[in-house]
């Protein structure tokens, strides 16, 4: 029998694949001075309960300090959670990350007057204000959308409250966390020669990608039985999760809780539904999709266990993480000299942890921090690996970018615009790879891949985002999120997505346990709007040139400096309308049609 793969543990990854958080700070010593320095943070905020309202000088004095205090706050929160994330067995680390959730609670309930001072000020007396202090202009869209907030905004002793709450109510996403990091174990599968192999939330993936179809059924059989088994702790946390965005909600007057989520971001709730609208009526391409697969793999019958395997293996090559980097400069050049030296600075100066090690964060992320950004990968030499690249990669840019053409209350970015830039990077990676390729297989490869982000990106995710909807409408109606009434639902949508074609295996019922997106409060529907953006985008980007790259570059330097439907009207996209959308939809057609000819 061959010996079992095994992930490396912290101290065993080289230096050079670790990110560099002593770019924030130097030490775990100079973090703790900093802690302690912050702890005085809220009081100083407090002291400036009831001035907001005297002058306009108060006002700017204190907007100012609150920004000053945020760049604060971030660059603690930034170095807890990524020292946390590279390894969540740490100790010390998890103490950092639950530190650091204590003291913004603490800083959210000494600042709880500040909405209601400011919405309290009359508009008459605002733009007295403006005049007296020109220096409030840079705040004028920062404090017109919290004054456009009145209704939903409470009283001062009622704002307290609810943030005193906001420790209570991320209790369930932080267990979540916390048993997806470091409690849950999965026990090692065997292949069809009885070699065994490592499963964890983050090897899950490439062995279902095997061609071992015995690997690949043992290890979707083995993750999702182990699931099976916390089922209702799961449920409850999210049932919990669930109940404390209604509570939020409903405290603060807001119709649903979806109202409630998309409020933050300026987005309609039309968009949310437009997406799961249009791709319901646009189903069929799934389905052909899956027929497609069945008639390539050869099989009598398709299950859950073979969707993601390549259906061209044969053109699959090892991607070494040097190489993935090298062809993702290559195919981002189209943006300029400028955006490949960011590329380069953060290739070379370690802003990204690269390797999975044993207690390291699934999946992968950027950073938005400061000094510069920083992406968390668990790099496996592989095609997707070099996609996940190009996609932290584009996150990383678009806020280093922000960072340094806004100002501090202006530097961050919407969730909405959030998944577009990332996107746009795999866009454009993917029609470099194909404008490279002569070969038929090699060809029908890149297409297969790119079919997979349609399936996996535009309609998994709004299947995940139609789950979250439906879920909060069930809550919100009083029912109660069950283990047996999630299941139940995440099964027939699965059903109803992936079409008669694939054998709806029961095990499947239990995806949704391994979803942490599910926790992010309507987040996973803006991969698929993002998606969507991107292809329109990079398609603009390709045929226009030098114009489109203008337009894109303006929309990733303008952080949120107006509204995400108006940055992305600034790159040429219009999100208000289904268009975006079925475009996407269309290609995926079209794609599909063309892997048909070229596996005939």
């Amino acid at each position: 029998m061959a010996e079992e793969v095994k992930v490396l543990k912290r101290d065993e990854i080289p230096e050079e694949f670790k990110w560099k958080l002593e770019d924030i700070f130097p030490s775990d010593e100079a973090w703790e001075e900093a802690y302690k320095k912050a702890e005085s943070l809220a009081e100083k905020s407090a002291g400036y309960r009831g001035r907001l309202c005297s002058s306009a000088k108060e006002l700017l004095e204190f907007l100012r300090y609150d920004d000053e205090a945020d760049l604060e706050i971030s660059a603690l929160y930034s170095y807890a959670s990524m020292r946390s994330d590279q390894d969540t067995a740490v100790p010390k680390y998890q103490d950092y990350s639950l530190r650091m959730s204590a003291l913004l609670v603490k800083l959210s309930a000494a600042t709880a007057f500040v909405r209601p001072e400011i919405i309290s000020i009359d508009d008459e007396t605002m733009e007295r204000f403006y005049k007296e202090e020109p220096g409030l202009e840079l705040y004028r869209r920062s404090l017109t959308r919290l004054r456009r907030d009145r209704e939903h905004t409470l009283s001062e002793k009622e704002e307290a409250i609810i943030a005193r709450a906001s420790s209570v109510r991320s209790g369930a996403s932080n267990a979540y966390e916390l048993f997806m990091g470091a409690d849950i174990k999965f026990p090692s599968v065997e292949d069809s020669e009885g070699n065994l192999h490592e499963l964890t939330n983050s090897t899950y993936i490439p062995l279902v990608e095997s061609g071992d179809r015995v690997l690949r059924k043992n290890a979707f059989e083995t993750l999702y039985h182990t699931y099976e088994q916390f089922k209702n702790t799961l449920a409850s946390l999210y049932d919990s999760e669930v109940k404390g965005r209604i509570f939020n909600a409903q405290s603060r007057n807001y119709p649903s809780i979806l109202d409630a989520a998309l409020s933050r971001t300026e987005v309609p709730v039309s968009v949310y539904k437009n997406l799961i609208d249009t791709v319901h009526k646009n189903m069929h391409y799934m389905h052909k999709y899956v027929e497609l697969r069945k008639r390539l793999m050869g099989l009598d019958e398709i299950h859950m266990y073979d969707v993601y395997h390549s259906l061209v293996s044969e053109a699959e090559k090892k991607i070494t993480f040097d190489e993935a980097k090298e062809t993702v400069l290559e195919a981002l050049a189209v943006l300029g000299d400028d955006y490949i030296a960011m590329l380069k600075e953060g290739f070379e100066n370690r802003w990204i942890d690269v390797y999975e090690n044993t207690g390291k964060r699934s999946g992968a992320y950027s950073s938005g921090a400061r000094p510069h950004p920083y992406v968390l990968l668990n790099h496996k030499d592989r095609l997707d690996s070099m996609f996940t690249l190009a996609h932290e990669m584009g996150h990383a840019l678009h806020s280093y970018l922000s960072m340094k053409n806004q100002p501090t209350v202006y530097s961050d970015y919407v969730i909405f615009v959030a998944e577009v830039a990332s996107t746009c990077n795999e866009a454009l990676l993917m029609q470099h790879l194909l404008s490279k390729t002569t070969d038929k297989t090699e060809r029908a490869y890149l297409i297969n891949y790119f079919l997979e982000q349609f399936r996996g990106t535009l309609y998994r995710q709004t299947m995940f985002a139609e789950f979250e909807m439906l879920t909060g409408e069930m809550a919100e109606r009083g029912e109660s999120l069950t283990a047996e009434t999630l299941c139940n639902l995440y099964y027939k949508l699965n059903k109803e997505y992936y079409g008669d074609a694939v054998v709806a295996d029961p095990e499947i019922a239990f995806e949704w346990e391994r979803i942490p997106h599910f926790y992010y409060n309507y987040y996973v529907f803006q991969y698929a709007t993002g998606f969507s953006a991107a292809i329109a985008l990079s398609t603009r980007i390709l045929k226009e040139g030098e114009s489109a790259v203008r337009d894109y570059k303006k929309f990733l330097s303008s952080g949120s400096s107006t509204d995400p439907i108006s940055l992305l009207k600034i790159a040429g996209v219009d999100m208000n309308s289904p268009e975006p959308i079925e475009k996407a939809l269309k290609l995926f057609g079209e794609l599909i049609d063309e892997m048909d000819e070229l596996t005939k």
